[in-house]
């Protein structure tokens, strides 16, 4: 548990930006030999490139039959394993896009068991799967709907997963507002008054950062006691009564 991952092997889906660029980064430092995959081409060649990745697969989660092809073109000795999705999706129910929902549901959920199935034999015993997931959708909100769905069923699929696939060990990060690229596209020009509204409010007095959310990927990665939970990043937004 000295958090060194020297020689092992990381695979980071959705590795191209944000937290999971983040993740890649700190593990390399750690000594740990990169795969990343991404959507996104020209983000993707740039991301393996920063952090000299064995490989960088373009990936699609919905799309079940290169998502298998991905993992069997893999080495057989994977150590572990991030899953970071595309980012949160809002919508009032009156105007939900149920095409968009389904298609949501269809990759970070049912393309998180998908995940989970393809480590089977392919992880070693005491490796690791990690999911992302937020905590923004735990209380009801207009919107929040399909968010709240994902944040609560992740959960629930860590958990379950950790007992299927022992002796890999399976958990989740719950992240709050990251300032990331996602970030700043959805939220266009009120990205810099939520970042001061965070810095006045949060207890941590600044804003939650990549770096943050990976240092604690990396202790999962590292610490052999863990398995079964979620384990919450946000700067204690969550205590706060707004």
């Amino acid at each position: 548990m000295n958090g060194s991952l020297d020689g092992q092997r990381v695979v980071v889906i959705g590795g191209s930006s944000g937290i999971g660029l983040a993740t890649a980064h700190q593990a390399r430092s750690a000594g740990a030999r990169i795969v990343v995959t991404g959507r996104n081409p020209e983000r993707l060649a740039a991301a393996a490139a920063e952090v000299d990745a064995e490989s960088a697969p373009i990936l699609d989660l919905g799309d079940p039959d290169r998502l298998a092809q991905v993992f069997a073109d893999l080495p057989a000795d994977l150590d572990h394993v991030l899953v970071s999705g595309g980012g949160p999706f809002y919508a009032p129910i009156a105007e939900l896009d149920f095409d968009w929902a389904l298609r949501v549901f269809d990759e970070d959920l049912v393309g998180a068991l998908r995940i989970a199935r393809l480590c089977i034999g392919r992880v070693r015993a005491g490796g690791s799967l990690t999911f992302i997931s937020g905590t923004g959708a735990r209380r009801p909100g207009i919107g929040l709907s399909v968010a709240a769905i994902g944040t609560v069923a992740l959960q629930a699929i860590a958990a379950n997963a950790a007992l299927e696939l022992a002796p890999i060990r399976v958990n989740a990060v719950a992240a709050g507002f990251v300032d990331t690229p996602l970030s700043a596209r959805l939220l266009g020009d009120q990205l810099e008054a939520r970042r001061a509204d965070l810095r006045a409010t949060l207890p941590i007095r600044r804003v939650v950062g990549p770096d943050d959310v990976a240092a604690l990927i990396l202790h999962l990665m590292t610490n052999t006691a863990l398995t079964g939970a979620t384990y919450d990043v946000d700067g204690g937004q969550q205590l706060l009564r707004h």
